[in-house]
């Protein structure tokens, strides 16, 4: 799903918000895509801008009105770019940065939407988006992702992968696909199974923001640097003529300030966080917090709680289980299983949540999903298991092998064309 589209957030939004304040995901996003739509009809002559500065080449997502949201085209011009500059001997760097107020904030649930009734319409473009995911995460050559504004979902995906990734005090991360029917996908089995403790499952579940700060301070970002230095950051990087790793830290060291967490980042939760999402099942995860948010001092965790039960059972079951998974399987693994689990999501082998979810969000705006199954205890295990089954025939993601065939197993060339 590659995450949400969103548009022109609040000011406010951008600082990570004390935990006792509530916080209702749902209306957060849905008073984003109202605020969107101004931008759906308007075509900027290039998405993806690929300049050649000396050695470097610069990537810009140039979609500023729609929150350089990830479509299909979007998805080529990147994957076409990476793979010229990676075999280019002239190039030496590579910078990937965002059009105005957002790096990227994902997927196009509409697009998604729209689909539902034909089969496998969205297979190119989800087999292009997860196939450049690994060419990111395996990249040949040294890139920086310049993030100052929105980064969730799919869009997160051409950040946290790269060899370095600076973030500043308007950035803004949330993987919150499972609250809709979906699951944490582009990668992020991978990532989040990797993070400190069970905070993975955290921020998978419950779809919870980090700031620019936080990021850096769990790994997901290498460098903060505030956003008034970003122009001279990237001056900086074009003027290098290097790729070599340790004089690009050196440059953006210059400009990054040292991270001091907020008394109230989520982060400083970690010992809660581990104790309830280290449990079994999303259930006894729930039945952990809400145990943990009956305690003075506790009230942080209301929200969350209310959030949670206001998610897909189904997509809540599904994203749980692949992050755990994700702890065992290799990236390739990783993302060979995400494919399977998007296509069958899209197809509602076992649930139609996805589109009941996007409904209420963008389409309805109701903010009131009608989940089937409507409860965690009515989603069978059995049912679940079909979702991570392989597909017919020679529908399956093909992740390159060896260094010889690094660029092949593209869209064109595979079982799903």
């Amino acid at each position: 799903m590659f995450g949400f589209r969103l548009h022109c957030l609040p000011t406010p939004i951008f600082a990570s918000p004390p935990l006792s304040r509530s916080f209702n995901f749902m209306v957060f996003i849905d008073q984003i895509h109202k605020m969107a739509q101004e931008g759906r009809n308007i075509m900027d002559e290039q998405v993806v801008v690929g300049e050649e500065k000396g050695s470097v080449r610069l990537a810009t997502l140039n979609r500023p009105r729609q929150l350089n949201v990830i479509s299909s085209q979007v998805v080529l011009n990147l994957a076409e770019y990476l793979e010229t500059w990676e075999k280019d001997d002239k190039t030496k760097l590579i910078l990937i940065k965002g059009a105005g107020r957002a790096f990227s904030a994902g997927g196009d649930l509409k697009m998604f939407y729209d689909a539902r009734e034909s089969k496998d319409s969205c297979l190119e473009v989800v087999y292009r988006m997860y196939w450049l995911c690994y060419h990111i995460h395996t990249y040949k050559k040294t890139q920086v992702s310049l993030v100052n504004g929105i980064s969730m979902g799919g869009g997160a995906s051409l950040m946290v992968p790269m060899k370095f990734s600076v973030v500043t005090e308007k950035t803004v991360f949330a993987t919150p696909e499972a609250s809709i029917g979906f699951h944490t996908d582009c990668g992020f089995s991978y990532i989040h199974s990797r993070l400190p403790g069970h905070l993975g499952e955290f921020l998978a579940l419950t779809g919870a923001r980090l700031n620019g700060k936080e990021l850096v301070a769990i790994g997901m970002a290498t460098h903060f640097v505030p956003s008034a230095k970003l122009a001279d950051l990237e001056a900086g990087l074009v003027g290098l003529d290097s790729g070599d790793m340790d004089v690009v830290r050196s440059t953006i060291e210059e400009f990054a300030e040292k991270v001091d967490l907020d008394k109230n980042s989520i982060l400083n939760k970690q010992s809660i966080i581990d104790e309830c999402f280290s449990k079994e099942s999303v259930k006894q995860i729930i039945q952990a917090f809400e145990a943990e948010g009956s305690k003075e001092g506790n009230e942080w965790i209301t929200p969350i709680i209310k959030g949670l039960k206001r998610s897909s059972p189904t997509g809540l079951k599904i994203t749980l289980r692949s992050i755990r998974e994700g702890r065992k399987q290799t990236l390739s693994e990783c993302l060979k299983k995400e494919f399977r689990i998007t296509v069958n999501i899209l197809r509602s082998i076992i649930s139609p949540d996805v589109y009941e979810g996007i409904r209420a969000l963008t389409i309805d705006k109701d903010n009131s999903p009608k989940w089937n199954p409507a409860t965690l205890d009515e989603v069978a295990e059995e049912k679940i298991n079909l979702v991570f089954e392989p597909m017919e025939g020679d529908i399956e993601l093909l992740i390159p092998e060896t260094e010889a065939n690094r660029w092949e197993g593209k869209y064109e060339t595979s079982g799903c064309a």
